[in-house]
């Protein structure tokens, strides 16, 4: 393989291997908090913050960590303000004291911060304004959790980021030269000493946050669950098990880290932990199990680059179709049923949507490695769905840009009436949201 892709493959694991505590939205808006109070330089007495449909989906139901379980915008834009330290970007919540919380929970019940919905085309995007005296300081985000692309300060810039850039959304390195069988290339090939601290760091984050989901009490404790009914497949229902049990613990405010992939927590957890339990369960050397992470962590990021980042369309389905992959890989699976493990997990779950952050993603990653695992099974007998069969084509690169046009696109209405039925149902008619959904109560 030549040596300026295996670069530029690695350059792109760095990029989106980032650990982060928390759920990536809130932690979006407690960064831009942090950062903003920063450039203040004292505490706001106002503060106004405008997100995109995407961004509220993500935040409002699920928990900010380091808060005693507190939820929602105002919480994750109040926790970075009072103790958030923007040095530590993804993990900017890791300082938090019960001093902090304290005051957070005070400020909940003032009016001292407005939100609303951000006009914009772009998913992943907000623009925060912190007001104090005479002065005052915007920061924007856009694409990417922590790309903070203008800073203005009484209405000077005082940073511009010059890399806004659309095409990449918000990311360095050319995702272009992602493909499949490239990915397989560089997984095979690659000197395991130039990746291997950035694998062993999402092995040892993700694999904890694991055992601690099935050992602590989160959400509806669907780990244990599950592991208490899948005797009859210990390997399968271990893979699930774990992940779920990760994933609920994460959505549910634990203060563990985990290492992100595109930006998502819940799909890093869903592209690594299935490949390291199974590899594990196996006895699989470890050189194996690095390469099948690198694997199933480049195919999650060929997928969500055509996807993006944030949209209606369930990224634990892009994740697990990876892990499966993966595992596939991991059994010397050849080219030919590696390809037809991913499109026939494209063939079955393409259609789960986004409806946020929450919990119950924990279940949502259990299914659809149910269906990854499966279709893992299948490709190894030779069994796979033929070219025709809905939006499976003769060439596993359609099938992914297939699903990518349908998310990126298709769901784009979707999206919009997912947002209005969850800022509908737990708001009483008279606090409808008004304004074709311009302010969030």
């Amino acid at each position: 393989m030549d040596t300026k892709i295996i670069n530029s493959y690695i350059e792109i694991l760095k990029e989106e291997l980032v650990p982060a505590l928390g759920c990536t939205e809130p932690i979006a808006i407690a960064y831009a908090a942090a950062k903003a109070r920063e450039v203040l330089g004292c505490f706001p007495e106002k503060a106004v913050l405008e997100c995109s449909g995407n961004i509220v989906k993500n935040v409002k139901s699920v928990a900010v960590p380091n808060t005693g379980g507190l939820t929602g915008i105002r919480a994750s834009l109040l926790a970075g303000l009072v103790g958030g330290n923007p040095d530590n970007q993804l993990e900017v919540l890791s300082e938090m004291t019960p001093e902090h919380i304290i005051t957070v929970k005070k400020l909940l019940d003032s009016n001292f911060s407005e939100v609303r919905l951000l006009s914009t085309d772009i998913n992943l995007h907000l623009l925060l304004c912190l007001m104090a005296k005479d002065e005052y300081v915007t920061v924007e985000i856009k694409h990417t959790h922590i790309n903070i692309c203008k800073i203005e300060k009484n209405g000077q810039v005082v940073y511009q980021n010059d890399a806004d850039n659309d095409n990449y959304l918000g990311t360095i390195t050319d995702r272009s030269i992602l493909t499949v069988e490239g990915i397989y290339s560089f997984a095979n090939t690659v000197p395991l000493e130039r990746v291997h601290d950035l694998i062993a760091q999402q092995i040892d984050y993700n694999i904890c946050i694991a055992e601690e989901g099935l050992q602590g009490d989160y959400g509806i404790n669907i780990g244990r669950t599950l592991l208490e009914i899948g005797h009859d497949e210990p390997v399968r229902t271990k893979i699930k098990a774990y992940t779920a049990a990760a994933s609920e613990a994460r959505m549910s405010g634990c203060g563990l880290p985990v290492v992100t992939n595109s930006g998502s927590g819940n799909q890093g957890i869903a592209t690594s932990i299935p490949v390291i339990v199974y590899a594990r369960e196996r006895n699989l050397p470890e050189e194996k199990l690095y390469r099948g992470l690198l694997f199933s962590n480049l195919l999650t990021i060929h997928q969500k680059t055509l996807i993006g980042r944030l949209s209606a369309f369930c990224g634990a389905v892009s994740a697990s179709c990876s892990s499966g992959a993966a595992i596939t890989y991991l059994e010397g699976g050849t080219l030919e049923q590696i390809n037809q493990t991913i499109s026939n997990t494209l063939a079955n779950v393409p259609g789960i949507v986004c409806d946020g952050a929450k919990p119950s993603c924990a279940a949502k990653i259990a299914s659809c490695l149910d269906a990854a695992y499966m279709s893992h099974v299948l490709a190894m007998k030779g069994k796979h769905y033929q070219p025709g069969n809905g939006i499976v084509k003769a060439d596993v690169e359609e099938t992914i840009a297939a699903v990518g046009r349908i998310a990126f696109k298709g769901m784009r209405a979707t999206d919009t009436e997912i947002l209005k039925i969850m800022l509908e149902s737990d708001t009483p008619k008279t606090e409808m949201v008004k304004d074709s959904l311009n302010f969030i109560p």
